[in-house]
């Protein structure tokens, strides 16, 4: 039995469709009935657990196999970082007591830097986790492609792709989610001592000019890269309802300086098998 969080997003929906393929009891770990519906028709267990529950957690994960951790995403959190931090004590609380097999966290690319900026709450979780008494798997994934999604309308509708990603023609490692799930999946069935860190990025590193070129031929129209100014991200992040949008600046920076980056090179990181223009053509069917 593996007890997987985040089961009703992308990477977590992917990782259990995978253990269920392989014949695998699932147990998904939601924090509704309501939510834990689809994947009880499919044949899983159901644990209720609020993310910030350390008794509902450990009952949640107690008896697994292996656990799958997602930190659920905080886009604009308190300076302090403090709703991140609060579900991983509560997940180490857990974990200690529920002493799995195995654990497998989804971390991020850059999760080693020591630079304020948002996937500092993973940083945390890296640093946490890692230290307990079981086998820890830090997987950090690349810029999610599905990221992408934001950008359908606008270059459908003006065929302007605004990037913050900057210079336009600096390759990103980038990942489907499919291909996170996936890997997670395997993770969880492997078997190693101590915390590993597995970096994972898609077939090949894109450029935004490249991923413009890219969502133009499945649109079937023209679509041009355009830089979003550093001087004006402030003004629109709170204009779409921040109120912190320090943390994602510092992570934009971070990206387009260099120092958000895998630790390992580039010859070194483990390779998706996805490409970003299959995970951009599945994105303009769904938005249809």
């Amino acid at each position: 039995m593996f007890a997987v969080t985040g089961i009703t997003g992308q990477v977590g929906g992917v990782l259990a469709r995978a253990l269920l393929s392989a014949g695998r009891d699932v147990r998904a770990v939601v924090r509704s009935e309501h939510k834990g519906a689809e994947w009880a028709a499919q044949g899983c267990e159901v644990a209720l657990a609020d993310m910030g529950d350390a008794q509902a957690l450990r009952r949640a994960f107690s008896g697994a196999e292996g656990v799958f951790v997602l930190l659920p995403p905080v886009f604009d959190p308190s300076p302090d970082l403090s709703e991140s931090r609060r579900v991983v004590a509560a997940l180490r609380e857990a974990l200690l007591a529920a002493r799995p097999p195995r654990v497998v966290c989804l971390s991020t690319i850059g999760a080693q830097a020591s630079e304020p900026n948002l996937l500092q709450q993973l940083s945390h979780m890296e640093r946490e986790l890692g230290t307990l008494p079981v086998p820890v798997a830090l997987l950090r994934a690349g810029w999610f492609m599905e990221n992408a999604q934001w950008d359908i309308e606008p270059a459908r509708a003006g065929g302007v792709m605004a990037s913050f990603l900057q210079p336009l023609d600096r390759p990103v490692p980038m990942v489907a989610t499919a291909d996170v799930g996936r890997v997670a999946a395997e993770l969880l069935r492997q078997t190693w001592e101590g915390t590993r860190v597995v970096e994972l990025e898609g077939p090949r590193r894109v450029t935004p000019l490249e991923q413009a070129a890219a969502l133009a031929a499945v649109l079937g129209r023209e679509v041009r890269a355009q830089v979003v100014p550093r001087d004006t991200w402030e003004a629109l992040f709170r204009a779409q309802g921040m109120n912190n949008p320090l943390p994602r600046m510092q992570m934009l920076d971070g990206f387009n300086a260099g120092w958000i980056r895998f630790e390992a090179a580039e010859a070194d990181t483990r390779k998706g098998t996805v490409p970003l223009q299959t995970v951009l053509a599945s994105l303009v069917e769904r938005a249809q």
